[in-house]
C-alpha cells in the first residue's frame, strides 16, 4: 500500500492472472496497513494463502477470522524485532507463521542474524504446544543459508533476489529445490 512499507509490489490483478495459469497454491503476504480492506480483494483474485502483519492489524482476531471465512490459509507475519510471545493469543487460529528475516520493504537484504534464534525458539514453542503450524521465512534467503534455516525449523521459503538476480534463475531454483527435497525426505 506504500504506507506499511514504502515499496509497492503486486496487486490482486496479478494474482488473478497467475491463478489462470497455474494450479499451484498462491501465497500472498499483505504488507499493508488495515489488511481487512485488502483481504477480500485477494480472496476474489484467487489467493490460497493470505498472511497479514501483526504490526499492521488493529483487530487481529477479526482479520484472521475473515481470511478463514473465505476458506483460505491464514498466516501471521512478524517483523524481525517483533517478539514471539505476541503470538500467544492467536497461535491456535493460524495455519502458518511468517517470520520476516529482514526489515520489510526492499529486496536483496541480508538476513538479520538474530532471526535464527527467533525461528528456533518459535519452532520449539509450537512443538511444545503440540501444534502443527509451519514456519515460513521471507528475506535474505539464498542457497548458502537455506540449510541453516532448515535446521532452525523453517518449513517454507520465500525467495526473491537469490533467484531473480541470477544469470540463470532456473539453475538457482533447481539447486534450492534439490536442497529442500534432501531435507524433506530425511
Amino acid at each position: 500500500d506504500g504506507h506499511f512499507v514504502p515499496s509497492l509490489t503486486f496487486g490482486p490483478q496479478l494474482v488473478a492472472s497467475l491463478k489462470k495459469k497455474t494450479s499451484l497454491p498462491l501465497d500472498v503476504h499483505l504488507m499493508v496497513e488495515n489488511p481487512r480492506s485488502f483481504i477480500p480483494l485477494f480472496h476474489e483474485a484467487g489467493a490460497d494463502w493470505i498472511s497479514i502483519h501483526l504490526e499492521a492489524s488493529a483487530h487481529l482476531h477479526k482479520d484472521i477470522t475473515l481470511i478463514k471465512e473465505f476458506n483460505r490459509k491464514a498466516g501471521l507475519a512478524l517483523n524481525p524485532a517483533t517478539p514471539i510471545h505476541l503470538l500467544n493469543e492467536i497461535i491456535k487460529e493460524l495455519d502458518y507463521v511468517l517470520i520476516m528475516t529482514v526489515n520489510p520493504g526492499w529486496g536483496g537484504q541480508e538476513i538479520i542474524e538474530s532471526c535464527h534464534a527467533k525461528i528456533s525458539h518459535l519452532k520449539n514453542w509450537i512443538r511444545g504446544q503440540k501444534l502443527d503450524i509451519p514456519i515460513e521465512v521471507d528475506g535474505g534467503v539464498k542457497l548458502e543459508n537455506m540449510e541453516d534455516l532448515i535446521n532452525d525449523g523453517v518449513d517454507i521459503f520465500v525467495v526473491g533476489s537469490a533467484i531473480f538476480n541470477e544469470k540463470k534463475p532456473i539453475d538457482a531454483i533447481i539447486k534450492m529445490k534439490q536442497l529442500a527435497e534432501k531435507y524433506s525426505s530425511s
